[in-house]
């Protein structure tokens, strides 16, 4: 029986979206269609109900979410997002994308994620710890270093991680550092986590220019979105040569095509809260630096940015997807047609699910490695599952996205079939 297509590949949804390009593998791979199945469903998906008390004492509830897509290959991963537009279908996209992702750098997790439909901005940092512990709360018979593993997403940080790990080991009775990734390093937290999905998307972007035969040196990068990932990714990018010509973020962008300064806009985003307004470079909207001409765009911010409406218009050589999902199902094949090189979000932007691993196994064994080290360690597995995908791409013609899925999917499809159907 084939498995049932309940999704339109011209919706521009995170989930429609990574339905499509499921599917799309499933049918090239000739993947078994009881498999294909498992795969086009979470394991389970938790919806919550998150109270909490305000400053002022009144009483505040938003709807928290937690997914796991797969945990064939071992606990669950993903990280925890704070956004007023957060949705059900958002969380069970990105925890299918957490599957993949986890099974092309080889790490031992399955893929998960979680939410809650807030905006972080309304809210002081005394009510986002009360809402926070009251999420993990609600979640916790989900989480556990056996389990499923949370992390930073969007709009949460160490901090975050922090009164997670500490909601969950006061209910255990001891500390349970490995519970949660990107933490303080003094509670267990991984020297280079902070800046390891940045750095990862630096590897992916050197990997692209060397197999086009492209020099680091000079080369032109835009980026969208100038949050944790997208500005230390500017900084990394240009501390090694590059000519970063447009930075974002929502208020609006810059760009100079003799290049930026990561530093000095650094130090005005922390001054004023944004990019925007910095003086010597023109500014522009977010449309307009997706349109610009540059050898690298990287997408830094949310979903669905790139769509059938502006794909054509795009005219950078390389997109390195540092976000989750920023082009659309339909505006990929436009890319593809268009000779644009697109390296995946599932590949792109691993580099912080890799160093989460490293952190797990380093609370697991009580036992901690310098930063160097983890840089190291990173940088062979990004490059490693760079080459496996492309190696794939070339050897069966296809578009990089359809080889990394190839080879995500592929793992977790021989895992499924390896360990066979309980019961």
């Amino acid at each position: 029986m084939e498995p049932q297509v309940i999704h339109d590949p011209s919706d521009d949804s995170a989930w429609e979206t990574a339905l499509a390009q499921l599917d799309e593998v499933a049918e090239l791979m000739g993947l078994a269609p009881g498999v294909h199945e498992i795969l086009r469903n979470p394991k389970r998906a938790l919806i919550v109900s998150v109270p909490f008390r305000m400053d002022d004492g009144s009483t505040r509830v938003y709807q928290g979410y937690r997914v796991h897509h797969n945990v064939t290959r071992g606990p669950a991963k993903g990280g925890i997002r704070y956004h007023q537009d957060v949705t059900l279908d958002e969380v069970k996209a990105l925890a299918m994308w957490m599957t993949w992702k986890c099974a092309i750098a080889g790490i031992p997790f399955g893929g998960a994620k979680g939410g809650v439909t807030v905006d972080p901005k309304q809210h002081s940092r005394a009510e986002l710890e009360r809402m926070t512990r009251r999420y993990a709360s609600e979640i916790l018979p989900f989480i556990g270093p056996e389990k499923d593993i949370p992390a930073p997403d969007m709009n949460t940080n160490d901090e975050t991680m922090s009164w997670i790990m500490d909601t969950y080991s006061m209910n255990t009775g001891y500390s349970v550092p490995g519970v949660v990734t990107g933490k303080p390093v003094s509670i267990g937290g991984s020297k280079g986590r902070a800046g390891a999905t940045s750095r990862g998307v630096m590897y992916m972007i050197f990997s692209a220019l060397k197999s086009l035969g492209m020099s680091i040196d000079e080369v032109s990068v835009a980026i969208q979105g100038y949050g944790k990932v997208g500005g230390h990714a500017a900084q990394l990018l240009h501390d090694a040569g590059c000519r970063v010509v447009a930075v974002s973020d929502a208020r609006g962008g810059l760009y100079r095509e003799k290049g930026l300064d990561p530093e000095a806009i650094n130090r005005q985003a922390m001054e004023v809260g944004s990019v925007a307004g910095y003086p010597g470079a023109e500014e522009i909207t977010n449309a307009d630096l997706l349109e610009l001409e540059c050898d690298v765009l990287v997408p830094a911010a949310i979903e669905g940015v790139i769509t059938v409406k502006n794909a054509d218009r795009v005219r950078a050589k390389v997109i390195c997807e540092a976000a989750n999902g920023p082009i659309t199902f339909e505006a990929d094949k436009i890319l593809n047609e268009n000779g644009v090189v697109v390296v995946p979000d599932i590949l792109a932007n691993s580099g912080g699910v890799s160093v989460s691993y490293f952190e797990w196994v380093q609370d697991i064994q009580a036992y901690f490695w310098d930063e160097e080290e983890v840089n190291d360690r990173l940088r062979l597995i990004m490059e490693r599952a760079f080459g496996e995908v492309h190696s794939l791409s070339r050897e069966k013609g296809l578009s990089m996205r359809q080889a990394a899925h190839w080879i995500g999917v592929g793992r977790v499809a021989e895992a499924h079939l390896t360990r066979g159907l309980f019961p």
